[in-house]
């Protein structure tokens, strides 16, 4: 008896019962093939994502159901729509659906590394600053959690060893699964203090520190701050490999690096069989796009780095509204990182001004803030797998998070207009052929 195997795709087999009891008087003549019937397989995770989304959209909540509150996320009063009662959510039950809790929502890949982060983090730059009290930034902590965001980036540039001690004892007091979120955190150094350069001393000591301060057993990816010329790049792939081999880390990536640092280090680690960076933060808006643009996509294709971006706008380390003609990014957010002083910066930052109004002009048609629009323009590059987000309070986060619904409304016409404003999409220089010049 011959076999057949089909895909079934949820189609009611009814009528073909219907027609296999009609014709009982030819099975004598002609064999009935078994058919083995198996669910077809969905392409892609984002596909189960969508369905994942649309079933719960669809459910006992109803395909209009809005979208939860402030107020709501806040309390964790969000209920279930299959639970008895309706019955309120708890903290490990709303992280269990975090799909189904923040739209736009979407997890990634970090670079080629198996990590799934979710699009947008939670950078504690500005949270964990001076003026922020700790009750403070733990709620601030908490909503991005109860959101779906499983990302914390720490930067002892910025807020220093109180930003590792405070989130330790948040993370302490709530006591969150720990392959519920990710954290990362920075090996920081300048000319200026004690600890100088990329040594293997300084990058160990670093990291027992961190994990000191956390009270972590592990750090889930420590991003090298800064590229040390002085230090040989082997010195730094070496001890980063045994920092992870060591169990004090699972990753390891890179920020403010050039893309010839990041290569480089990508060749001594194949050249010592080290583990290779998964990941690149790097500054990204709409004013700073030629290394996120042209080189990042690069290098995720060729070895596999990943970017995480972040912008003096989303960070919330500048306003995000013009008032008494007050600029919306500092001068110094203007200059491009690969070039050499000019004498025309000043015309040059007056003129970025003038596009600013304009952005301004664009979100309210849109109704959004120019915050907003940032976040949601800088998540339509698909380079990005996580955009940072910096909140000093839960309402300035709230707000920042509601920008993923933006994203699907910036249609091709709209990036257009934005390019029009913009008018600086950078372009490689053309090449020039050596033969050519002989």
């Amino acid at each position: 008896m011959s076999s057949i195997i089909i895909c079934d795709l949820g189609v009611s087999n009814a009528n073909n019962n219907d027609n296999n009891n009609n014709n009982n008087d030819d099975e004598d003549n002609f064999p009935v093939p078994t058919i083995y019937r198996c669910r077809a397989p969905i392409a892609s995770l984002d596909c189960m994502e969508e369905f994942s989304g649309a079933e719960h959209a669809g459910g006992a909540g109803g395909a209009g159901a809005a979208p939860p509150t402030k107020e709501q996320l806040l309390t964790g009063q969000l209920t279930a729509a299959g639970a008895p009662g309706g019955q309120a959510l708890g903290p490990g039950a709303l992280a269990s659906r975090q799909s189904s809790v923040t739209p736009g929502l979407r997890y990634r890949n970090l670079g080629k590394s198996g990590l799934r982060v979710s699009n947008v983090g939670l950078g504690t730059w500005v949270t964990f600053a001076g003026g922020v009290s700790e009750e403070q930034a733990e709620e601030v902590v908490r909503l991005a959690y109860d959101s779906g965001i499983n990302v914390f980036d720490l930067s002892e540039a910025h807020s220093g060893p109180r930003a590792e001690l405070e989130l330790g004892r948040i993370l302490q007091r709530r006591a969150w699964k720990r392959a519920s979120y990710i954290v990362t955190t920075k090996v920081y150094w300048n000319t200026k203090s004690d600890e100088r350069g990329l040594s293997r001393k300084h990058l160990i000591e670093s990291v027992k520190a961190s994990l000191a301060r956390l009270q972590l057993g592990y750090i889930d990816v420590v991003i090298v701050h800064k590229a040390d010329p002085m230090c040989p790049m082997e010195e730094v792939v070496r001890a980063m490999n045994h920092v992870i081999c060591m169990g004090w880390a699972m990753y390891w990536g890179t920020a403010r690096w050039s893309p010839v640092e990041v290569m480089e280090a990508y060749t001594n680690c194949r050249q010592f069989n080290c583990v290779t960076p998964i990941c690149e933060q790097a500054e990204y808006h709409m004013f700073c796009r030629e290394k996120t643009e042209l080189y990042m996509p690069e290098l995720y294709n060729k070895i596999g780095v990943g970017l995480m971006a972040w912008s003096p706008l989303t960070m919330g380390l500048v306003s995000g509204r013009l008032e008494d003609g007050m600029p919306l990014f500092s001068r110094s957010s203007f200059k491009n990182k690969y070039s050499s002083f000019s004498w025309t910066e000043d015309e040059t930052a007056n003129k970025e001004q003038d596009k600013l109004r304009d952005i301004a002009q664009l979100a309210e048609k849109l109704g959004c803030s120019v915050a907003q629009l940032a976040i949601a323009w800088g998540l339509k590059n698909e380079s990005v797998q996580c955009l940072l987000l910096g909140a000093a309070t839960v309402d300035q986060l709230y707000e920042s998070i509601q920008s993923l619904q933006l994203v699907p409304k910036l249609n091709s016409s709209t990036m257009s207009e934005l390019e029009r404003i913009l008018d600086n999409k950078p372009t490689r220089p053309p090449m020039v052929s050596t033969l050519a010049l002989r």
